[in-house]
């Protein structure tokens, strides 16, 4: 039994995760769990799985949760707090650490995971967005595995399977559209917060469905690509596939092209990253092509899309400047959550942040100065919207990331 940590567990790809652990109790063994703020939900995959320690990130709800389980004999260790979620990352005998939160609150304890030997099954984009620098030569010196355990970079890696080094040529990155494929750009200045959380294919929380819908989330997910696959950014594409069915292509040398294809079911990139190299079997729905009936693609619109080149750009750039885009875009997409600010203010914060940025970009940034980043452009942004609307919010003050 392979023994796991799941961090972000009430999250979609937590609860998902713990899906694949129930469904293969011979398989895996749950060791730690940690949750934002949903005490009711943590709780009860507390009773269920049994972790040997549970941490809640909001600290005033540790009380909550230490009453609701209180019966449970043998008791886990609770914890809270950011140094909670970062001390179940490292805790105990897990070889896996699944990195379920959304956000760079993510980044902090998955490199308390690699520092602890615990190889990543990584769902969250923003550990290398932000911390490529500092987390890829941490993976080579403790010499563990970083498994993508997302749909389109889970695809690139399953098709990189025997694939010799170097012949890689070109990825293409598949896109849904979001929201808004179908949606005349003009239109875009009068959607909503409840249009944009319309995702046509995917089932997902409420900010990555965000990005989804400004095309923000595969501009991420470029610079994942390469730092997880070390191609050049101008050997990664972007398509448009509304049919969500081929997760991502890779070219070789010699022009073959080869495919992930599957539904879109979150599931089959986490197992493949929890059970790497094997294949499990699954009573999954199979895939039926004669069902699916075509698959179609189209390039993408830059115009409607204005955050694929911002990221493109960020990428390009290096250094402190994909944190700096990335903390830019978080920020920005809490204040579109919140009604704060319309849908095209997104990438109007973010170009404006990433411009102030340019001069005091450091190339080879430490973690600290990618935490001060990332903190400095989180304020950038309510300060940039406060002069864009005129609604008083720059005054808030960003808490900042501490290291545990």
């Amino acid at each position: 039994m392979k023994a796991i940590t799941l961090l972000g567990s009430t999250g979609s790809i937590g609860t998902q995760t713990l899906d694949i652990v129930a469904q293969y109790p011979d398989q895996f063994r749950l060791v730690g769990l940690a949750a934002r703020s949903n005490v009711e939900l943590l709780a009860n995959q507390i009773r269920r799985f049994r972790p040997q320690i549970a941490a809640i990130c909001d600290q005033s709800q540790l009380l909550r949760l230490q009453a609701t389980i209180a019966d449970l004999d043998p008791q886990p260790i609770l914890l809270a707090g950011e140094e909670g979620v970062t001390e179940v990352a490292r805790y105990g005998d897990a070889e896996a650490v699944v990195t379920g939160i959304v956000g760079c609150a993510g980044l902090l304890p998955t490199i308390a995971a690699i520092e602890a030997g615990k190889d990543i099954a990584l769902a969250n984009k923003e550990t290398l967005i932000a911390g490529g620098p500092v987390v890829l030569p941490l993976i080579q010196r403790h010499g563990v595995k970083l498994l993508p355990a997302d749909s389109e970079h889970s695809a690139i890696f399953q098709c990189l399977q025997g694939v010799p080094e170097g012949a890689l040529r070109r990825i293409l990155l598949t896109a849904s559209g979001g929201a808004f494929r179908d949606l005349p750009v003009e239109k875009l200045a009068e959607v909503t917060v409840a249009d944009a959380l319309k995702h046509p294919n995917w089932t997902m929380g409420r900010k990555i469905t965000i990005d989804s819908a400004t095309l923000m989330n595969k501009g991420l997910e470029v610079i994942e690509a390469h730092f997880l696959f070390g191609l050049d950014y101008d050997y990664i594409e972007i398509v448009i596939h509304p049919q969500s069915i081929i997760h991502s292509l890779i070219e070789l040398q010699d022009t073959s092209v080869l495919a992930q294809l599957g539904w879109a079911d979150m599931r089959l990139p986490l197992l493949y990253a929890l059970s790497y190299p094997d294949r499990l079997y699954t009573n999954w729905e199979r895939l039926d092509l004669v069902k699916v009936g075509s698959l179609t693609f189209c390039a993408p619109d830059h115009h409607k899309y204005p955050c694929m080149q911002l990221a493109y750009a960020a990428g390009r750039a290096g250094g402190t400047m994909p944190a700096v885009l990335n903390a830019a875009n978080e920020q920005a997409v809490a204040l579109f959550l919140g009604e704060e600010i319309q849908f095209l203010d997104i990438p109007r914060l973010i170009e404006v942040v990433c411009d102030r940025h340019h001069s005091h970009n450091l190339p080879n940034p430490t973690l600290d100065d990618i935490l001060a980043a990332d903190q400095w452009a989180r304020q950038e942004v309510l300060t940039a919207s406060e002069r864009l609307t005129g609604n008083g919010i720059g005054d808030r003050v960003v808490r900042p990331v501490t290291i545990a």
